[in-house]
């Protein structure tokens, strides 16, 4: 009898050992990058101990608030289901031609003419998308180049630089500060509130991650998706004037090529922060997240020592790791069961 007890007993711990092995493999599907985020943070703290000093913390979020920003509206991008790879060479756009305007118009006019400059771009890409349904990988990966271009061309193949940089109170954007706080910082705080309201508590937040969730299904619910794509792409490209914005102040000057290689920054930025490549899922607040991850590995890294160009390394690995987790989310188990 005892035998038989016992061996009554071995399915029944088969079976917790396998829901816990389960269990584990969805933690770690969901939670693991900010786990790895943890261990990333303890041992740098452990290497030097001026990682989490305030002064550190406090730069570290004041340069990634550029990006930050920018990934900001490609969330809403994401969420649609879509994808925005010129961001990058937007921001070099704005960048540019805010600084050439500030001397020649003046920055009370220079800045609303460069918004409306780059929203156009947004809004031309947004109607290739939107409207006459183009895929958004293509479209965007052309206008990278095309924007590009068009940045040589109206710059001249020159750099841009403020003529009278102490006589004017354009610095304020990136070099200034408000009741002790970076105005980087506030900027970046404050537009995530803000586009985290629009998307977690209004119809047209709903709207998105229907469209992303399924594009079919809500255009038979009623739900206008081209005008919701194309809001999207709108979106962004405010935000990408932003960080434009932001740039051109903090330097009061700049290279043509400034957001040359961006685009797969912010993406990695906003897939870490568990938004979904296929559409649908994601969250401001989670994105913010995801770009202060990438900001304290790499200041980490530079810590230790490394070349700054080991941060492109990691930052390949950092997304191939995120887009592993992001699909062994949705199929609940780490490895794909055909292995």
């Amino acid at each position: 009898m005892p035998e038989t007890s016992q061996h009554a007993q071995n399915p029944r711990e088969g079976m917790m050992a396998t829901l816990s092995k389960e269990q584990i493999g969805r933690v770690l599907a969901k939670q693991g990058i900010l786990i790895a985020f943890a261990v990333f943070l303890v041992a740098f703290t452990i290497a030097n101990p001026k990682f989490l000093s305030v002064d550190n913390v406090f730069s570290v979020v004041r340069s990634s608030a550029i990006l930050g920003v920018m990934a900001l509206g490609v969330t809403f991008v994401v969420i649609s289901g879509n994808l925005d790879l010129s961001v990058g060479s937007m921001m070099s756009f704005s960048t540019i031609v805010v600084l050439d305007l500030h001397d020649t118009l003046g920055p009370l006019l220079a800045i609303p003419a460069m918004f409306a400059m780059t929203m156009a771009l947004g809004a031309l890409i947004g109607f290739l998308v939107g409207y006459l349904r183009l895929n958004s990988l293509i479209v965007t990966l052309g206008m990278l180049s095309a924007i590009h271009g068009l940045t040589l061309t109206y710059s001249g193949g020159q750099n841009m630089d403020i003529a009278d940089k102490e006589g004017t109170w354009f610095g304020v954007f990136g070099q200034g500060s408000a009741l002790g706080i970076p105005v980087p910082i506030l900027i970046f705080a404050l537009l995530a509130a803000l586009l985290g309201l629009i998307l977690g508590k209004t119809p047209f937040g709903r709207k998105i991650y229907a469209v992303g969730g399924n594009g079919t299904a809500a255009t038979f619910s009623g739900i206008r998706r081209a005008r919701t794509v194309f809001s999207c792409y709108l979106i962004s490209s405010a935000c990408v004037a932003t960080a434009g914005l932001m740039q051109a102040s903090r330097s009061l000057g700049s290279q043509n090529t400034v957001g040359q290689g961006l685009e797969l920054e912010v993406l990695a930025a906003v897939i870490l922060g568990g938004a979904s490549l296929m559409g649908g899922s994601g969250t401001i607040f989670k994105t913010v997240i995801g770009v202060l991850i990438l900001g304290f590995i790499q200041n980490g890294l530079l810590l230790l020592g490394l070349q700054f160009y080991v941060q492109f390394v990691v930052t390949w690995v950092i997304i191939i790791l995120a887009v592993w987790l992001d699909i062994a989310a949705k199929r609940g188990k780490l490895w794909s069961p055909i292995a």
